[in-house]
């Protein structure tokens, strides 16, 4: 499982140009999935994710984690387990099947209390990046 994260000042999600979801200060999460993750995986992501202490504390150091006032965007997003060390058209036979994927997005999606896009379809997602701050989580 592989997730993007972006700690953003405002982030939303459109499909054929109506607004799914919207948040303000938060973090947009864009979440991979491969064959091999399952529940225990996406339980250990959302909760790393939870814990990440990405935003400033009282001095400006990023010390503090989500907490109250700060929102989540979740959006799944198959092309992060691309493969283009061959070639020219990344393959993505990595990422997992539909129907592993999409409980699994939810899963981490309900576990971290976050709005979200509609899973397989082509999304519009627009983000400020704060900071800008961009870390990348691979689960082992």
């Amino acid at each position: 499982m592989r997730a993007l994260i972006q700690r953003v000042t405002r982030a939303s999600v459109r499909v054929d140009g109506e607004e799914l979801s919207a948040i303000g200060p938060g973090l947009l999460v864009l979440l991979g999935i491969t064959h091999d993750d399952g529940p225990a995986e996406a339980d250990r992501l959302a909760e790393k994710i939870l814990g990440l202490r990405l935003f400033p504390d009282e001095s400006g150091r990023m010390n503090e984690p989500l907490g109250p006032g700060r929102e989540v965007l979740c959006v799944s997003q198959f092309t992060l387990y691309a493969d283009a060390r061959r070639g020219t058209r990344p393959s993505y036979t990595a990422a997992a099947s539909p129907d592993l994927a999409e409980p699994l997005y939810q899963r981490v999606r309900e576990r971290l209390g976050a709005q979200g896009g509609r899973f397989g379809a082509h999304m519009e997602v627009e983000l400020v990046n704060d900071g800008p701050v961009t870390v990348m989580l691979e689960l082992p």
